[in-house]
């Protein structure tokens, strides 16, 4: 289950990335990179969304528990 969290994760950090490099990127005046960059920023909301819910079932069901950080010494 971890490792479908982390691989969420590094997925909604590869949706940002991509739309990083398409908003930097120097495009031709007819370029639709604008809707490229907004679908890769939707895709990264959506996934944002599903690993907070993988991670509220997980809880839920048990498979994954809160560490927390410790109280004072």
């Amino acid at each position: 289950m971890k490792t479908v969290m982390v691989l969420l994760l590094l997925a909604v950090l590869g949706a940002l990335a991509g739309a990083g490099v398409l908003m930097l990127r120097k495009g031709r005046d007819k370029d639709p990179r604008g809707k490229h960059m907004a679908r890769a920023l939707a895709l990264r909301v959506g996934l944002s969304v599903a690993l907070f819910l993988l991670i509220m079932l997980a809880w839920a069901m048990g498979w994954v528990q809160p560490g927390g950080i410790p109280a004072g010494r």
